[in-house]
């Protein structure tokens, strides 16, 4: 089984390429944002952690933790951001990382895929096999944030601010698949890469 990492920017288009590979490749995808979003529930291991930094008071009706309100207190105090990420972003690593375990031991996957924005800041190089970077021109991904989120220039603007260099995606990446075009050009890049690795598969088998 082969480990890859997913990223890029927001507004890449990551999401349209992990339901292309789920539709027409053997694997298991892991998103850290959903992963993040369970071990914040009632019983889970971010839960109690988080009430006792920001407080009952973002808590929704039901006891689970409302998005909103957790992310007014943020944006009112912003130390609380770094506090937050020191808590969720360990546990979304250790979870992925048993994940990783069990799937290698099952042994029924070709693929595992890893997808989060901050695969290269928390240091994710070291569990994958390799690095996907999905590039997608500025100007269209501003244009499907707008169309999908309803976001304004200042919200894209504050968000890309704080996301890593085209430079540095490419550092960190040996595979970039564009996705400025058409969904076919995309797919075909997927395609072609997907074709490379049976090709190396089936030396690595001839050769051992």
């Amino acid at each position: 089984m082969k480990v890859i990492g997913i990223t890029g920017g927001v507004g890449a288009g990551k999401s349209q390429i992990l339901s292309y590979l789920k539709e027409h490749t053997k694997c298991r995808v892991i998103m850290a944002d959903q992963v993040a979003h369970e071990l914040e529930k009632p019983g889970m291991i971010c839960y109690e952690k988080l009430l006792a930094l920001m407080g009952k008071g973002i808590l929704a009706e039901n006891g689970e933790i409302d998005k909103a309100a957790f992310a007014a207190r943020i944006f009112a105090r912003k130390e609380l951001l770094a506090q937050v990420n020191e808590i969720v972003h360990p546990a979304v690593k250790e979870y992925i990382l048993q994940a990783v375990a069990e799937e290698i031991e099952k042994g029924q996957q070709d693929y595992l895929f890893i997808e989060a924005a901050l695969l290269i800041e928390d240091g994710y190089e070291e569990i994958v096999d390799e690095m996907w970077y999905i590039h997608t021109d500025e100007a269209v991904r501003r244009a499907r944030l707008k169309a999908s989120r309803g976001y304004t220039d200042e919200k894209i603007d504050s968000i890309m601010r704080e996301q890593l260099s085209e430079e540095e995606f490419y550092r960190h990446c040996p595979v970039v698949i564009d996705n400025s075009e058409v969904l076919e050009h995309v797919y075909r890049q997927i395609d072609e890469k997907l074709g490379e690795d049976l090709c190396q598969r089936r030396r690595n088998i001839r050769d051992n």
